[in-house]
């Protein structure tokens, strides 16, 4: 009886036991896909908040340099203000870049581990499709990326310089001789949007995966 009782036992907990450790599993998975997921919208969300500030700041400048205004001062300020939240704003992007490519390598290792495990053939190849389509798709953000980083510094350096050069000199006569430079400074802003597109193509992919479909 005791022999019976003491079987019922361990075959109780192994149950048990399996069952957590699938549930542990199936919640890993999730987390990371949920994960996964979320940070896509962080990245995409952040990478338009910066384009925003992108024409926020480079608007600020044009009214800093507008000659003849009564209230250079307020320009200036207004200008400075936006050049450090568009510093930030950058650094933010492209941290999200470089951490989105660790995260989504990790993420898809574990799921090609994990649809290694089905025994139906068929889930197996569904698995293993999906993974495939949605890796391919997230190895485009940091190829999408690569070009940001140097556009978004040179024309990042512009903007600073120019700011630093009017902290000591914003009087009309410095205001007119950095016009031109803030003028040719332009051209790094079309650089720098122009290296944005193809990214936000890419979030684009990866969303109509994810949220959407395809027909």
């Amino acid at each position: 009886m005791k022999f019976k009782n003491h079987s019922i036992a361990l075959c109780t907990m192994l149950l048990l036991g399996t069952a957590s450790f699938m549930g542990g599993c199936a919640t890993t998975g999730m987390d990371r896909s949920v994960k996964t997921s979320n940070s896509i919208k962080d990245v995409d969300s952040e990478i338009r908040k910066m384009m925003v500030q992108i024409d926020v700041t480079a608007a600020s400048l044009d009214a800093v340099v507008v000659p003849g205004q009564s209230k250079v001062k307020k320009s200036f300020d207004t200008y400075s203000d936006n050049l450090e939240n568009l510093d930030k704003e950058g650094k933010k992007v492209l941290k999200r870049i470089d951490e989105m490519k660790l995260r989504s390598k990790e993420y898809f290792s574990e799921w090609e581990k994990q649809g290694d495990a089905f025994t139906n053939s068929e889930i197996r190849e569904l698995s293993e499709q999906r993974r495939s389509t949605l890796a391919a798709a997230y190895a485009q953000v940091p190829i999408a990326g690569a070009g940001i980083k140097g556009s978004y510094h040179a024309y990042l350096t512009d903007l600073k310089e120019i700011q630093k050069y009017l902290s000591n000199d914003l009087t009309p006569n410095g205001i007119e001789a950095i016009a031109p430079v803030a003028q040719k400074s332009a051209q790094h802003l079309v650089d720098l949007k122009s290296s944005l597109k193809p990214l936000l193509a890419a979030m684009d992919e990866i969303k109509s995966e994810l949220y959407t479909g395809k027909k």
